[in-house]
């Protein structure tokens, strides 16, 4: 006799083939006793549900899975006999899901399930030697003047370096999410980032369309923007103050507003 683990993926048999053999019908107490012994409680098998023709001389009993937990699940027992035998026997016993049962998601491996934000202080990906988003950087040329001045001075020195799929996917995450032309602040701002005077440009070919925010009080001081993002702290914008300085001074306290107590010694 074998058994099946409940967790496997497995379907319960949902034929309706019927079968004539009066042995293998009538061995739903042997059946019983073969998912009781495999259950951890001989509670946790339930009512007989049917059986069905799996083939000839074969025969499998279904009843009730009752545990917690394992609500549309069945115990699914198979029975057979040898020709011309008037005894049956139990092949298998298995915990099979039915059509309302729960099921666990399928699973999905770890690399795959991992999205941006997910790494956290002290986590470490594992090493991709076939990045799509990476190639190879500057490699040394053995002439020492020509690496010195690549190396020391242009800062080269790294074993791989965005490729153009790695770039373009930064820049097109980075112009559609919240530093981009279409977030909320940035429409409503009246001037672009690309007048501001805290706008820091990025080198290279990401500098054509964003920079850095210098501004300590922007929501977006230290990030990447868009030239055509914007926000309320563009440095020339302006409003009516309502005070001689800026930032406003600390609020005064108003004595008026305040009622007289008299307490006892």
């Amino acid at each position: 006799m074998t058994t099946t683990a409940p967790a496997r993926r497995a379907t319960a048999r949902r034929t309706t083939r019927t079968s004539r053999d009066a042995v293998l019908n009538g061995a739903v107490e042997l059946a019983r006793a073969a998912a009781q012994e495999v259950a951890e409680h001989t509670s946790d098998v339930g009512e007989h549900v049917g059986a069905a023709l799996e083939t000839d001389r074969v025969v499998s009993h279904r009843f009730a899975a009752t545990m917690k937990g394992y609500r549309g699940w069945y115990w699914t027992v198979t029975v057979a006999r040898v020709p011309r035998s008037r005894t049956a026997t139990v092949s298998e016993v298995e915990l099979l899901p039915g059509d309302e049962a729960i099921l666990a998601p399928e699973w999905v491996p770890w690399a795959e399930r991992l999205r941006p934000g997910d790494i956290g202080s002290g986590d470490v990906l594992p090493f991709r030697a076939d990045d799509p988003r990476l190639e190879p950087g500057y490699t040394p040329t053995g002439d020492p003047e020509v690496d010195e001045v690549a190396i020391d001075e242009l800062a080269l020195a790294r074993a791989r370096v965005l490729s153009p799929q790695g770039r373009d996917a930064a820049a097109e995450r980075w112009y559609r999410g919240a530093r981009g032309p279409t977030s909320a602040g940035a429409v409503a701002s009246a001037s672009e980032c690309l007048s501001c005077g805290f706008l820091i440009p990025l080198a290279g070919p990401m500098g054509q369309l964003f920079g850095v925010c210098a501004n300590e009080w922007s929501p977006d001081d230290g990030k990447v923007v868009s030239l055509d993002h914007g926000c309320g702290a563009h440095s020339e914008t302006d409003v009516e103050s309502r005070a001689s300085d800026w930032p406003d001074q600390a609020p005064l306290v108003d004595d008026g507003a305040i009622d007289a107590v008299t307490t006892e010694d």
